[in-house]
Parts: C-alpha cells; structure tokens; sequence
C-alpha cells in the first residue's frame, strides 16, 4: 500500500525513530542524530570525575583488599554510564509516565530497608543485602526517583506559567515528606536533608507560593533542632554532630577521624604526595576513606591542586545542569534544577565535613565516594540532565 505523503513527513518530524530525509534548505544538524544533541560536557566531567574517583577508591582500599574494592566501583560505573546512555536516548514523554512507578519502586526499597531485609551499619538501617556481596541503599535511588516524580507532577501548570495550585503544591510534600520520613527512620540526617533541598528547589522553581516555602525551612529547622534534642537520630549519628561542636567530646571515635583527615587534607601541600604515596591514606588510618573520607585522600595524595581541580570538575557538572535547565521547558527546567541542587548540596556536604566546616553526615561525594547506589544514582542523574538537553537542542534545531 502507498504511503500517504502527509503521514509519512509528519512521522519523521515527530521523531518515531525512522532514518529522517533531509529536505531542501533544512540544516543538516536539524536531522542529525540524537546523540549529537547531547551535552558532552557534562559527560566528559562526570567521566574524569568517576576515573579519579575509582584511582582515590582503589588507594584507600588496595592495602587491605588489593585490587577488589576498586574492580567493584569500576563494574558500578559501567552499569550507571550504560543506564545513563539509555536514559538519555528515551521519549521524554516515556520518562514523564514512568515517573509514579518509579517513585513507588524506591518507596518500596526504603520500606523494606526498614524491615528483616535491611542491614544496619554503624547505628543506620539504610542498606538492602543482593547475591555476590553487593549492596543496594535505596535512599540513593530515592533521589532520581523524587526529583523526575515533583517534575511531572508541576510541569503541567509551569508550562502554562501559571502558579501553582495549593493542592498541587500539598501533594508534591506528601510525595517529597514520604521519603524524607523513611529516611530519618534509619536514620540518615544526610540523605533527608538532600532530599528535602531539592524539594524545596523544584517546588520553588515550579512557581509554589512563597508560604509552603517558609512553613517547610521552619519545619526543617525544627527537624534539626529535635534531631539534637530527642531520640530521633541514633546515639552514633548524635554523636558525630556533638563532635563537631566539641572533638573532645569523642577523642578516640569521631574526633579521632576527623583530626586525621585534616591532618592528612593539610599534609598534601600543593601538589600532594603521590597516588599511593599518602602516609595516613596507606597507613590506613582513617576508617571509612574510601566512602565517606574519599576526598582527604585527594587532598592528601593529589594536593591543594588535585583537590581544587576535583572541586572545579563538580562545580561544573552543577553549573551544566542549571544551564541546561534554564534553556529547557517546563519539566526539563525542574528535573535539571532538582538534579543541579542535588549534587551541589551534597558535595558541599561532603567535601565540608572532610575540612571541618560541616559535622559528618556520612553522605558520599557524587561520582568519587564508594558505593554502587550512589554512583549508579548520579549517573541516572546525568542521563536525565542529557535527556533535557538533547530534547531542548533538537527542539530548537527543528524550529530553524
């Protein structure tokens, strides 16, 4: 049968995966493949962020497991930069309409962490045991999940640059307090105060009225304060914000650890003292260093110069997904903002509490702390930041 000619143009145009015909005058980016609309900066830093990260990984384990610990974030790596390369060629329409399920997924993760199937680490229920000695932390995943499910819940009135309705605003805090809950019943002050920052984000950047924005930073407030003052976090968790008032208060435990990544942060020096050269690094000295203390083994090994590059790197990554998000359209606006905040927020957490300025969370550092859910979860992250990216770029090519 033949095809109708208007169907047929109309079908290309719509981008139904067909090979496209260029048509007379058209700009030839205009039919160009998807990839080429990506924006590889944004992959090129997260892959020299992940390299040096697996290097830092690998220094601070190899003394005690070789090789091993470094192999396991290399294979998580890949699983996240194949994960992202998919999500990044997916309808954006199809990642709108999988947003609930996903919610409801890592809802369900944080539940049964809650359960017998959760493992507690120091004081913290937050891990989920799989086949082969891995981990999953669902409250990692939580973060992709929230921030693609407030973006398709808001986007609809943000398309039409109304504000938002008082129950569209209620909901996405039901939606964003759900697991903000959970995840203080581990308990994870960390990944609760990630979570409730990014919500404020796209919540605010969706065009919410100024006072769900207050009542929620003074709900915070009264969180932190309560978590000082009740039974809310773990003795170990309220240990370490004491000792970040008073390292005297815990000398041999938290105090100990904190004196002995600023000690091995300032003995780097400029240019540091070598990968696989750091005194307290392969002295082992710092426990959890591959994880929660990964950058004082930057600073340690690679110095002032390697640290600060690895800070420029993250800035950069952060700065992408907001410039991507000021150019995108409604839902992609909100998703790369949520994504922007998200990584900023918790590398400043992270790198803080490494020099003292910010009491120990046990957050990670996106892309260079280990752990499999952490780095599959920020290179979803990526994936979702070059999916907007590529739908904005091609849009605009397809108007020319």
């Amino acid at each position: 049968m033949p095809r109708d000619p208007v169907r047929h143009r109309a079908g290309l145009a719509s981008g139904d995966g067909q090979r496209r015909r260029p048509t007379p005058g058209a700009s030839p980016r205009a039919v160009a493949p998807r990839w080429l609309w990506i924006d590889l900066g944004l992959f090129i830093g997260a892959t020299g962020l992940t390299v040096v990260g697996i290097l830092l990984v690998w220094s601070a384990t190899r003394a005690e497991s070789g090789a091993a610990v470094a192999v396991k974030q290399a294979l998580a790596a890949a699983i996240g930069m194949v994960l992202a390369a998919v999500v990044t060629r997916v309808d954006v329409r199809l990642l709108r309409a999988a947003a609930p399920l996903v919610y409801v997924a890592a809802l369900a993760g944080l539940v049964a962490v809650l359960s017998p199937l959760g493992r507690q680490v120091n004081g913290s229920r937050s891990w989920i045991s799989l086949p082969g000695g891995f981990t999953l932390q669902p409250s990692e995943l939580m973060k992709v999940a929230l921030v693609v499910s407030l973006g398709m819940l808001l986007a609809e009135q943000a398309d039409r640059r109304q504000r938002q309705r008082h129950r569209d605003v209620a909901l996405a805090w039901v939606l964003a307090g759900l697991p903000v809950v959970l995840v203080l019943a581990q308990p994870d002050l960390g990944s609760a105060l990630v979570l409730v920052a990014m919500a404020v984000a796209v919540i605010g950047a969706a065009g919410a009225p100024r006072a769900w924005t207050v009542a929620v930073v003074l709900a915070g407030a009264a969180t932190v304060t309560a978590a000082f003052t009740t039974s809310l976090l773990s003795p170990y968790q309220r240990d370490r914000l004491r000792a970040f008032l008073d390292p005297s208060l815990d000398p041999q435990g938290i105090g100990y650890q904190t004196r002995q990544v600023r000690i091995a942060i300032s003995s780097g020096g400029l240019d540091g003292q070598g990968l696989f050269e750091g005194g307290q690094t392969q002295a082992g000295l710092i426990p959890y260093q591959e994880s929660d203390f990964v950058f004082s083994v930057a600073g340690e090994e690679l110095g002032f110069l390697g640290a600060a590059g690895i800070i420029v790197l993250l800035g950069f990554i952060v700065l992408r997904a907001l410039v991507v998000a000021r150019r995108a359209d409604a839902f992609g606006h909100l998703v790369s903002t949520g994504v922007g905040v998200w990584l900023g927020v918790q590398a400043v957490e992270n790198i803080g509490m490494n020099l003292g300025m910010l009491p120990v969370t046990g957050l990670p550092l996106p892309f260079l702390s280990y752990g499999g859910s952490s780095m599959i979860a920020v290179w979803l992250a990526v994936g979702i930041v070059g999916n907007v990216s590529a739908e904005t770029t091609g849009a605009q090519w397809r108007r020319r």
